[in-house]
């Protein structure tokens, strides 16, 4: 056992591929990466970079000497230029071209632009197995009624997989604010310490031209479309904001779909996977806890709270840069990150995973079927003859005095039998059972099922159909 803080991300939630991302090891890597970029891109532009030292720096991008980096960090109190000097120790050749013309952030932000990107990839990824598992659910019980709630209290009837489409509506337009976020993402390029690119109108003997060709070069080296156009030493801070509210809406969709599945399983007409020798409680061994659910929730409460500190970065940066974003993005970027990461894998393992109880649903639609009914039965008293202002009044007092014995009494409800016994409605019990078949009163619930499916969720699953067949695995 470790006597240091262990971050619950690494040990619990977040998956070997997020958390790969956000190393430590991928950030340096990727430092060197840009490096090569830009080294490569002077000499394309003219600087006296040679093929040698060149070579030179891509025959260490890899091998990184992180105790030579971390040494003269202790010395010198500057992690980019610890590591400039322990990548000069390695390649002696090149060592006076390395950052040439840079400034910290060239490496700094490049590379948080480029993990943000690789981070947004995996959870477009994930985002869609979750929305593929939901469309499954809900194609397989389309036609299933269910007593659906409004307030919480029964209100007309839907069926299980109308309201499935629900929750994949809501992951649909996260995943539309992800790639609207993903596609514009640009690196910030080379910009200087203020974003004038003063030094490399320097190196480039005042050749506007060059200076121009300087970033869509090293945007291209490093995949990306562009960079910004203008910065100032820093990329702005809204690019974090705009990504973390993209992650906060998945939070968001996550949290109600996991809060859903609480509600029905407490019900107990949906639960969450339960496995043969999972324990629900240490003191009730009967218990059945949507502890995944549960866990979504509380992940999503973090994310969502997570994403008001790059607001806040945003808003309080001054002029052309400050370092009172660095420690608060350090931990809110990385962790927002995890965090949805940790949510996609358990609504992935939950939805895919949903055991539906139809008996139990149909006794509770049942009960209240009655009551909903009572307009048809109306409707019919009306057509053999009666007054639609008195039958109104009759079944509004009839079913208040049904309800009453349901809550006060703990009886079934008994409204057919009150109205069958009324003379004023002229209907026996039997006829009025025939008016109970619940597939009448969940009006198109089935076909908006089956439309929004074929039309929306699959032509979209489709396109993106390599993406699919991803299964998480949870740690607890």
């Amino acid at each position: 056992m470790s006597s240091q803080y262990i971050s619950p991300f690494g040990e619990r939630y977040a998956s070997p591929e997020m958390q790969e991302i956000f190393s430590e090891d991928r950030k340096f890597k990727t430092w060197r990466k840009l490096w090569i970029a830009l080294a490569r891109t002077e000499q394309e532009l003219g600087l006296p970079i040679t093929d040698e030292q060149i070579e030179e720096l891509c025959a260490h991008a890899d091998d990184i000497n992180y105790e030579d980096a971390k040494r003269r960090e202790r010395e010198v109190r500057h992690d980019v230029m610890s590591h400039v000097y322990a990548y000069g120790l390695q390649c002696p050749k090149a060592k006076g071209i390395i950052h040439l013309g840079a400034t910290s952030c060239y490496v700094g932000d490049n590379t948080d632009l480029i993990i943000m990107r690789d981070g947004l990839k995996l959870v477009r990824k994930k985002l869609l197995n979750c929305i593929s598992n939901l469309a499954d659910f809900a194609e397989r019980n389309k036609d299933l009624p269910t007593l659906a709630f409004t307030h919480f209290q029964p209100a007309q009837p839907t069926t299980v997989g109308k309201r499935a489409t629900l929750w994949i509506n809501e992951f649909l337009m996260d995943l539309e604010d992800l790639d609207y976020v993903l596609s514009s993402l640009r690196l910030l390029g080379s910009k200087g310490t203020t974003g004038t690119q003063a030094s490399f109108l320097e190196l480039f003997e005042g050749d506007q031209e060059k200076c121009d060709r300087l970033d869509p070069m090293i945007a291209e080296k490093m995949g990306f479309p562009g960079c910004y156009p203008v910065s100032g030493q820093t990329y702005s801070r809204k690019v974090d904001a705009r990504v973390l509210n993209v992650l906060s809406g998945i939070a968001q969709s996550a949290a109600k779909f996991s809060n859903d599945i609480r509600l029905l399983q407490h019900l107990k007409e949906v639960e969450e996977p339960f496995e043969k020798k999972q324990i629900g409680s240490s003191a009730m061994a009967y218990k059945r806890n949507p502890m995944r659910s549960e866990r979504i929730a509380s992940l999503a409460r973090l994310l969502m709270t997570d994403a008001l500190n790059p607001a806040l970065t945003a808003a309080t940066q001054w002029f052309e840069r400050t370092l009172d974003d660095s420690a608060n993005r350090r931990i809110s970027v990385a962790e927002g990150f995890l965090a949805a990461d940790g949510i996609l894998n358990l609504v992935s393992n939950v939805s895919s995973g949903l055991v539906v109880y139809p008996k139990v649903i149909r006794k509770h639609l049942m009960a209240e079927l009655p009551f909903m009914a009572s307009e048809n039965i109306m409707m019919d008293a009306v057509k053999a003859g009666g007054d639609r202002q008195e039958l109104h009044e009759r079944i509004r007092t009839l079913s208040l005095e049904a309800g009453r014995q349901v809550k006060e009494e703990g009886k079934e409800n008994n409204l057919l039998e009150l109205i069958a016994s009324d003379p004023l409605f002229g209907l026996g019990e039997e006829e009025l059972r025939n008016t109970l078949d619940p597939e009448k009163y969940t009006g198109r619930a089935a076909y908006q099922t089956t439309a929004y499916l074929r039309d929306i969720v699959k032509p979209l699953l489709k396109e993106n159909e390599s993406d699919l067949g991803w299964k998480p695995e949870i740690n607890v």
